[in-house]
């Protein structure tokens, strides 16, 4: 795998198509990123990429400009763009939109989840050379034999530890079956987990492998700012909160049913919001994205769901409202404010049930700082709680211990006593954990009819109160 380090300073250093170099200008992309400085000269002179990033550097438009420099050079190729949601691919599709003119002569097709077979076969009966997809409905449309690969030459993978984390490994492998032996990749990530590394050592030749920053750092010129709160003043001080910013904010929570609950009480409260999840019909997360990125809606709820992926410029402030599942989402999440240069917020709400996790993302953040939970100061409020609660526990043991132990030191208690405990089924002759023998006294028939009657109910009673039916 080898480094590449070399540099450009301008787009107009490029020998690129002349209809795409106006493209460019004409959008007024003069200086450009990092990634895009070290990864666009090596893909236009075919060679396969392994690239990393931070999210919002910029890497659409580092495979997009090499990719649609490659259709117009080569009128007989074709190029597959996959992307792990349908926000990312919708998007992606806009960024290369704007850069195709008409007289270039390139369809494309966007093929994803949630939207009409019958209006995604209608775009690839005009045979697009530019196909951007999910791994799902791609692989819906390779089975029913509506999209042909067979001319793929320039193949992206995009936010590919993404697609992985959630379970698309086989999908991908299935297209690729489908795309021809010799072929271009271009794979780029967040991070650079082993399975990453197992993929491109599997399906790359001989990759440049190409870094910039630390993937696990997040971005400079994003203020952090961290909360320590109860559970049950969460909500509160997050009114006080959004009460005192300003600007766009992209509130994440932890389930579906978190963001439909938390939309419903800001919009009790008079905020401006709504919400992204998975259970949402397509055409209605799109709405939504369109109405947070003009502004007509202030507050996006959203699941982890728009972590990745997603440009919306004009986020100032992220609030984690709760904690991520894995600490690399920690940086995929506050990577969605301080885009393209801007400056941006990222607040942090940690409870005491969250100490665990924050660790970890602490470790993945700042290895070599010993970071602790307890360095964050409690409200006194919250103090006080914890002190009466911990002093109450404290005495309950005690009390019930000292009883426990006067009750029974020498085998003084009475039977009454000793009954409520299981400890007289022990004889104090005894060893410990040899049990008495009961012997069964003459009882009639009646009484033993009178018992099992009773026991019969007891059992009943306690089978409906339990479920019939209980799963375990």
């Amino acid at each position: 795998m080898l480094l590449y380090n070399k540099n450009m300073e301008t787009f107009t250093q490029l020998n690129l198509n002349q209809s795409l170099m106006q493209s460019i200008s004409r959008m007024q992309f003069k200086i450009p990123t990092p990634i895009q400085a070290q990864a666009i000269p090596p893909a236009l002179l075919g060679k396969d990429i392994l690239g990393t990033a931070q999210t919002g550097t910029g890497k659409t438009l580092c495979y997009g400009i090499a990719c649609l420099n490659k259709l117009l050079t080569d009128k007989s190729s074709g190029a597959l763009i996959v992307c792990p949601t349908r926000e990312l691919a919708v998007q992606v599709g806009e960024v290369l939109s704007g850069l195709i003119e008409h007289k270039m002569n390139i369809k494309s097709a966007t093929l994803i989840g949630g939207e009409s077979i019958q209006k995604q076969l209608k775009q690839l009966g005009r045979r697009p050379r530019l196909i951007i997809g999910t791994p799902g409905r791609l692989n819906d449309h390779l089975q029913r034999k509506s999209l042909r690969l067979n001319e793929t030459y320039f193949l992206v993978l995009d936010e590919t530890d993404r697609m992985l984390d959630m379970g698309f490994t086989p999908q991908i492998e299935q297209i690729l079956k489908y795309v021809p032996k010799r072929h271009q990749t271009l794979l780029f990530s967040a991070t650079l987990p082993q399975n990453i590394i197992r993929i491109a050592e599997r399906y790359l030749n001989a990759p440049i492998r190409i870094r910039v920053g630390s993937t696990t750092t997040p971005i400079t010129k994003i203020k952090q700012e961290v909360m320590q709160v109860s559970e049950g003043d969460k909500y509160n001080v997050l009114l006080d909160q959004l009460h005192n910013r300003k600007g766009s904010i992209l509130l994440f929570v932890k389930t579906k049913r978190n963001a439909d609950k938390m939309v419903d009480r800001l919009r009790d409260d008079g905020h401006s919001c709504d919400c992204m999840h998975g259970n949402l019909r397509q055409s209605k997360r799109q709405r939504t994205l369109i109405a947070f990125r003009s502004e007509k809606i202030r507050i996006l709820v959203s699941t982890e769901l728009a972590a990745r992926g997603l440009d919306v410029p004009s986020i100032q402030h992220v609030i984690n409202y709760h904690l991520p599942q894995v600490p690399e989402d920690f940086i995929h999440r506050i990577g969605r404010t301080a885009r393209a240069g801007a400056e941006g917020c990222a607040l942090t709400f940690i409870t005491p049930n969250d100490r665990q996790m924050w660790n970890e993302i602490q470790r993945l953040v700042n290895p070599n700082a010993k970071q602790e939970f307890n360095t964050f100061k409690k409200s006194n409020r919250i103090r006080k709680r914890f002190s009466r609660f911990k002093q109450r526990g404290n005495n309950k043991n005690k009390n019930f211990k000292d009883n426990y132990f006067d009750r029974f030191k020498n085998g003084n208690a009475s039977k009454k006593k000793r009954s409520k405990f299981k400890s007289d089924r022990f004889s104090n002759d005894q060893p410990r954990g040899k049990k008495k023998f009961y012997f069964k006294s003459n009882n009639s028939k009646n009484d033993n009819r009178k018992k099992s009657k009773s026991s019969f109910r007891f059992k009943k009673h306690r089978n409906n109160r339990r479920g019939k039916n209980r799963a375990f």
